[in-house]
């Protein structure tokens, strides 16, 4: 097994650095740019976690290592931090060739809640429960591809809806749901509604989502989920 991860993560490390670097040198920054996609390609060539039989494979290692470096930089936090709190639960079969990588546990600041930096899914759970594997494949995994196609944009446009929403869910709640916990009203506006979980949970079929206030928020899926596509 390890003779035959050598060669790939040797070759997506090299492909990635250069990628990185090619890109990186547009801003002035070819050597950080080739060291955060040469460190990405090592870890996910090693996993074996891009499919290159496919565009989309393809696609996600350009990606990551060009125009999301901010997130798959993120990604490379994530991994880090996973590993430093012990087994972090790597799961091979929702990661190789799915162009992600996928933890039950690993860095988890919120518990029960799945979180997904750049091209690292982590606190997935117990996947043998199905939920849970379906919020792998149809919500968070939406998350990875967002970063992809947002880039740089994307933690920008996220972290403001979330401080911005923050503040109009204080304001809702101090002017018309009071009748609700403030902390919900918050995390409502802050996070649910947020367009990029909007779309997520409307992909994933789980839209509103259960911890959402009542006639508060977005009315409608944003998109068809997967599900009505099977």
């Amino acid at each position: 097994m390890t003779d035959n991860r050598l060669p790939e993560a040797a070759a997506t490390a090299a492909a990635g650095a250069a990628l990185g670097g090619a890109f990186g040198s547009l801003f002035g920054v070819a050597v950080p740019a080739a060291l955060i996609a040469g460190a990405n390609g090592a870890v996910s060539g090693w996993r074996a976690i891009y499919d290159w039989g496919s565009s989309r494979g393809v696609g996600a290692f350009a990606l990551d290592s060009t125009w999301a470096l901010a997130t798959t930089s993120a990604g490379l936090v994530s991994h880090a931090l996973g590993a430093l709190r012990g087994d972090a639960g790597y799961v091979e079969p929702l990661s190789r060739r799915r162009n992600r990588h996928v933890y039950t546990r690993g860095f988890q600041p919120r518990r029960g809640f799945a979180i997904t930096l750049g091209n690292v899914i982590a606190g997935a759970g117990d996947l043998s429960r199905p939920r849970r594997a379906k919020l792998v494949t149809d919500h968070e995994d939406v998350h990875v591809w967002q970063a992809r196609a947002f880039g740089p944009a994307y933690p920008v446009l996220y972290v403001g809806w979330m401080v911005g929403g923050g503040v109009a869910g204080a304001l809702v709640w101090l002017l018309a749901r009071r009748d609700q916990p403030f902390g919900r009203v918050v995390e409502s506006c802050a996070y649910y509604m947020n367009p990029f979980e909007w779309w997520a949970y409307s992909r994933d079929d789980h839209w509103p989502p259960s911890g959402m206030v009542d006639r508060l928020g977005w009315k409608r899926p944003l998109v068809r989920s997967f599900a009505s596509f099977r």
